[in-house]
């Protein structure tokens, strides 16, 4: 698995003109937002999304300045949706560190994606990149529509394969194919070849989420995040739906009230997971993820062999094989 030093030393000039730019766009006359714009770049994750773009661009032909415009674009408005989220599910840290609702308070927090949000819209207008700013805000009303689709489905519990596939497609998959998408754009490709970008980012990212739905279930959990979670927000993940698919009807029965009206009890929620552990659900997702790792490589392996194009390759494997 390459360490995303390794991922990023094709692209690493550009990556460093890029955080001074970004640095740049977030700078604001008031103090109170130019104080919490330092503390969020100082605490960057691991730019997964701009790194996206860069490589997809020198892919495709050359990083241009709409290159950088749109690494920035998705970048910023990925922080956005990050601080609205954390805000929502009263998260108290973000990588590690203390979130910005629990620094400065929800109102605060709320206002800071709000600015985030129209320094996109300012920056597409400002540098013309109108088509840019279409791809992004796509990724933004997908996004949306899926949390909400998924918040309507844990209300009842009844989510099927199918539908877990489109809710992760809108939340989690749609930002990252716009990131390959943006870069291919930006470096001039065709449509036809801008749709290879897409699909290969909608694969990576279905990977991505079915990925974080399995640390979940993990025994020793490495995320940060209490083994467990998505069961107590009955979120319905795919080693779940395929183990109540599995299950005999009176054991899915007692599993899905338990996880309605016992999901913030521990012993209750262990006893869930111990079920998925069981079921095979974990390695049915397991094998999906790496057939949408493999999808994305046959798109990839198509394009001539590049120092980029090798280190997009260790993107999909660090995301298959990634500890957190």
């Amino acid at each position: 698995m390459g360490t995303l030093d390794t991922i990023k030393r094709p692209i690493k000039q550009e990556m460093s003109t890029f955080d001074d730019r970004f640095r740049a766009h977030l700078s604001s006359n008031v103090p109170l937002v130019d104080r919490v714009m330092r503390y969020m770049v100082k605490r960057k994750g691991k730019q997964l999304r701009p790194i996206l773009v860069f490589l997809s661009a020198k892919i495709q032909g050359n990083v241009t300045d709409a290159t950088y415009v749109g690494a920035s674009l998705v970048e910023i408005m990925h922080t956005a949706t990050l601080v609205h989220d954390d805000v929502v599910d009263d998260a108290d840290q973000r990588r590690g560190f203390f979130s910005i609702n629990a620094l400065w308070k929800n109102k605060i927090a709320v206002l800071i994606g709000d600015y985030l949000l129209s320094k996109v819209l300012l920056l597409a207008v400002e540098t013309k990149e109108y088509t840019l700013l279409e791809h992004v805000s796509g990724a933004v009303k997908a996004m949306s529509e899926g949390e909400l689709l998924q918040i309507e489905k844990a209300r009842k519990l009844d989510i099927t394969e199918e539908v877990y596939f489109e809710i992760i497609q809108q939340k989690t998959a749609s930002l990252l194919e716009t990131c390959c998408v943006v870069g291919a754009a930006s470096a001039g490709g065709s449509e036809e070849e801008v749709q290879k970008f897409r699909m290969l980012g909608r694969h990576l990212g279905l990977a991505f989420q079915i990925k974080d739905d399995l640390f979940d279930f993990e025994r020793v959990n490495l995320t940060g995040k209490p083994a467990g979670i998505d069961i107590k927000e009955q979120k319905m993940t795919l080693p779940l739906i395929k183990a109540l698919q599995e299950a005999e009807p009176k054991k899915r029965q007692h599993i899905i009230k338990t996880i309605k009206k016992h999901h913030d009890r521990p012993k209750k929620v262990q006893e869930v997971v111990d079920f998925v552990r069981q079921s095979g659900g974990l390695e049915y997702a397991r094998g999906k993820m790496l057939e949408h790792i493999d999808q994305a490589k046959e798109i990839l392996f198509n394009f001539p062999q590049t120092e980029e194009r090798d280190a997009l390759a260790l993107v999909l494997d660090y995301t298959a094989q990634r500890k957190k």
